[in-house]
């Protein structure tokens, strides 16, 4: 049966003063259920916190907009971990992994983070579950002041206290004055690599440019078992029609720009075809051809594979398939004579995988 594969908007779960938590539900976007990947997107305005919690998936997180500061407590860790994280951030953060999110009172932008993660060992297939510690969701609100108390070492009244005395869920914006731990720039260390200023892994005049994450730049990317990539294209540029050969899934966020795509399947069925613009997220099946166009002013996309290192097969291009089969089996392939075999060999000697508009 088809799966419908349209690019969608997140949805609003829940939020306040503070900001808000965006997810794509599985119902909207059957993908994330057949793929078992999560997405969600976290804004928090000025002066806003996102509260402790820890989440049933290991996620990629990427910073679209603005900048701010992150705890990060590691498993069986003593100490957390304080990083300022600003656009173009990635983070991994594995599993077992507590986190609490801030944007400073003085910022003028809205600190915006995407999530995007493997689900196959959570709750909901397709759909992050995320454990707040505080709050009035917070899971010691479901113990006993009895069990409370006993494992804090308070009496009951106090426990009963603390455990109450947060009625916010989630999201929350600081009183005045309120002060969180400044970052540490050793505790950034292994922790995040920022994609807009990383060494480029691919960089074509007037085509496109590639930032890929993967177990030798970002280190525990190993740990979430996924890889990712930040893209940017020029206008009117294209990218090269290819697909994943180890049986990942890409799943894709536009973050500015827009363009065009197309998404081809098995019997060379046409499964995708449509318009894709800043904010929408979009799968790509497994072994299914994808190629973008962008528009007059370009495109950015921010993806993950669900691989740790994932291996690409273009089918245009320099790098392609067809350059390295030989030309009898290319012209019997195509059924087609020994000069066009020739004119077609002979196009795209110095492209790889973004051609820029003729």
């Amino acid at each position: 049966m088809a799966v419908d594969l349209t690019p969608r908007q997140p949805a609003k779960a829940y939020g306040g003063e503070g900001g808000a938590y965006y997810e794509w539900s599985p119902a909207e976007l059957p993908m994330l259920g057949v793929a078992s990947i999560g997405a969600a997107k976290l804004s928090l305005a000025a002066g806003g916190m996102s509260l402790p919690s820890y989440s049933d998936s290991a996620k990629v997180a990427y910073v679209l907009q603005g900048k701010g500061t992150v705890g990060i407590v590691l498993p069986e860790a003593t100490k957390e971990k304080v990083v300022a994280i600003k656009e173009g951030d990635a983070l991994a953060l594995p599993f077992g992994v507590t986190t609490w999110w801030h944007n400073t009172p003085e910022s003028t932008t809205e600190l915006v983070v995407l999530f995007l993660g493997d689900t196959s060992k959570g709750h909901k297939p397709g759909q992050f579950t995320n454990f707040q510690l505080t709050g009035s969701s917070g899971i010691f609100t479901g113990f006993s002041t009895e069990f409370v108390g006993r494992a804090w070492d308070l009496k009951q009244d106090d426990a009963a206290k603390l455990v109450s005395s947060q009625p916010a869920s989630g999201i929350i914006k600081l009183t005045a004055g309120k002060k969180l731990p400044e970052p540490v720039p050793e505790d950034r260390k292994g922790m995040a690599l920022n994609c807009l200023e990383a060494k480029l892994d691919v960089d074509i005049p007037n085509g496109g440019r590639v930032v890929v994450l993967n177990t030798v730049n970002l280190p525990l990317v190993k740990e979430v078992g996924l890889g990712a990539d930040l893209v940017r294209i020029d206008a009117h540029s294209m990218c090269s029609p290819g697909f994943s050969c180890d049986s990942a899934y890409q799943v894709t966020y536009i973050v500015r720009g827009s363009g065009r795509v197309q998404v081809v399947g098995p019997d060379g069925k046409r499964v995708l075809e449509t318009r894709i613009e800043g904010g929408s997220l979009f799968i790509v099946p497994r072994f299914h051809v994808v190629s973008k166009i962008a528009d007059a002013s370009g495109m950015e996309w921010f993806s993950i594979i669900t691989t740790p290192n994932p291996i690409f097969s273009h089918l245009a291009g320099k790098t392609s398939v067809w350059k390295a089969i030989s030309p009898e089996v290319l012209e019997a392939s195509f059924n087609t004579t020994p000069e066009m075999e020739k004119l077609f060999r002979s196009k795209r000697l110095d492209s790889e995988i973004f051609f820029a508009p003729n």
